[in-house]
């Protein structure tokens, strides 16, 4: 598979075989083993809500090697690829564990080379989704003016800048910065439900899913659940991603832990608290990955290794939505 290039860009063709009424469902080893490849530019999006980590657990289990990964927020599930020997360039706006510590593999690897360098690209969190919207309208760049100012183009050299082909306010010509495009082979999200051929709604905090899928050539939807046609048809501008981007649908229940999913289960703030510490030990990253990615066979037996009364410690009550009346002829 093509990878993205040092602009940004990949020089593979668009795939085209998205169809709109089928039915899409795989398992996550399916999913995996179809649409990732040693070698991709993977992009794994969702900001602090719907983080697809149970899909990062099946790439390490898969053994994915050289992967460059793109995730605006580079967390715990990048290190956890990391330190499973899948990344070798992360592609990123921001690293760290939420609020709740720090990186261990990744502070490794950028600070001291630790087993090997990791190649690390850095852009302001709207420089990548400029990045994502230009992927997506398959622009050759997109400008923005927040690095005025920034030293990021002194370490980054993608950040260029370009003469504005309309005068400014002065009435001259106008420098101005620019990223490139992002195009990932693919693109893995998670959300809270989808009908079987890939019309996918997102409540709650949303990032740039949507985006991401757009830009990509082939996109993975992990949901927590399947729902009938109807259900998407009777509040359809819930659909963050409709049907004819998607190429796999995941029924992946818990999914996105220790991230949450609106209405579904709330974050876990125990585990992103105590995994500072399970980082900057390598011997216990390594135990960690032994136990709770090689040691189950997916992401049902990590659920049920974790049990019942822990779940029932993230359980969530009920906010409803008020019904909105669409209307119809009579």
């Amino acid at each position: 598979m093509a990878v993205e290039s040092a602009t940004g860009t990949s020089d593979a063709p668009r795939t085209t075989d998205r169809t709109r009424a089928s039915d899409k469902t795989m398992t996550m080893r399916e999913a995996v083993a179809a649409h990732v490849r040693d070698g991709d530019t993977v992009s794994l999006e969702g900001f602090t809500h719907l983080i697809p980590t149970a899909a990062g657990h099946e790439i390490i289990r898969q053994g994915r090697r050289d992967l460059t990964v793109i995730r605006m927020t580079a967390d715990i599930v990048v290190d956890q690829m990391l330190a499973a020997g899948c990344v070798s360039r992360l592609v990123s706006s921001f690293v760290g564990n939420s609020s709740a510590g720090s990186l261990g593999e990744l502070r490794r690897r950028v600070e001291h080379a630790d087993p090997e360098p990791l190649a690390f690209e850095e852009y302001s969190h709207y420089g990548m989704i400029c990045r994502y919207m230009a992927g997506a309208q398959r622009l050759p760049f997109y400008p923005l003016r927040s690095y005025g100012g920034s030293d990021l183009p002194d370490v980054n050299p993608a950040l260029r800048k370009v003469t504005s082909p309309y005068p400014g306010p002065d009435g001259e010509p106008e420098e101005i910065y620019v990223v490139p495009p992002v195009n990932p082979d693919v693109t893995i999200v998670h959300a809270q439900r989808a009908d079987r051929s890939g019309n996918t709604q997102v409540w709650g905090l949303t990032g740039v899913q949507a985006e991401a899928v757009y830009a990509a050539r082939k996109a993975v939807v992990v949901v927590e659940e399947v729902v009938e046609d109807e259900v998407v048809r009777s509040d359809p501008n819930r659909t963050l991603i409709p049907a004819h981007a998607v190429d796999a649908v995941v029924v992946c229940p818990r999914g996105a832990h220790p991230s949450f999913a609106q209405g579904y289960y709330d974050r876990d703030n125990a585990f992103y608290r105590a995994w500072s510490g399970i980082s900057k030990d390598k011997e216990r990253l390594t135990a960690w990955l032994d136990e709770w990615v090689h040691g189950t066979g997916d992401h049902a037996e990590y659920v049920a290794k974790l049990g019942e009364e822990f779940w029932d410690g993230l359980a969530v009550g009920e906010a409803m939505s008020l019904p909105v009346n669409y209307g119809r002829r009579l």
